[in-house]
């Protein structure tokens, strides 16, 4: 009895039962570009969310910032269902008295084409320091060019992951 105890104890010696955390030094990052042209807004988002927060990644760790930096192109182009060009509206506020503005969704994406994208994955995002520097490993474009060419990023199709 006593050698099988033995036996056991040596076998899971040998086996490491480690469960690694990820932090800032072993966290590699890849590029990723992302193209939106046609999808609909809130469903593109979500997955280019989890792509920046490393929600899809084996060594995820949910106080830091493990996820890749993503390219999104032609941002302009992106869709809404519905009625919602006209109906969804954007609550702002100037923090004085009687300075809440609303806007829709045709108003904001006429003066600035990438801001619908940016404030929906924005809000997808933990809202503290994290979410913060989670935000900038985000470059929006609103056309197919953008200038990151040289860091060989990996293309997406997130058609099929919807």
């Amino acid at each position: 009895m006593q050698a099988l105890i033995n036996r056991k104890n040596k076998i899971l010696d040998a086996i490491s039962y480690k469960t690694l955390s990820a932090n800032k030094k072993n966290v590699n990052k890849d590029w990723i570009l992302i193209d939106v042209e046609h999808l609909p807004l809130g469903r593109a988002c979500s997955i280019i969310a989890k792509f920046l927060r490393g929600k899809y990644k084996t060594n995820f760790t949910p106080h830091v910032d493990c996820g890749d930096n993503v390219i999104v192109i032609n941002a302009s182009k992106i869709s809404l269902s519905g009625k919602k060009w006209d109906q969804k509206q954007y609550i702002s506020h100037s923090g004085y008295p009687g300075g809440q503005k609303l806007k829709t969704s045709i108003q904001i994406h006429a003066k600035n084409k990438i801001k619908l994208v940016e404030k929906s994955i924005k809000g997808m995002l933990p809202k503290n320091k994290l979410g913060d520097s989670i935000y900038r490993n985000l470059k929006v474009y609103e056309g197919s060019e953008h200038k990151h060419e040289s860091l060989k990023p990996k293309k997406i199709n997130i058609k099929d992951l919807l």
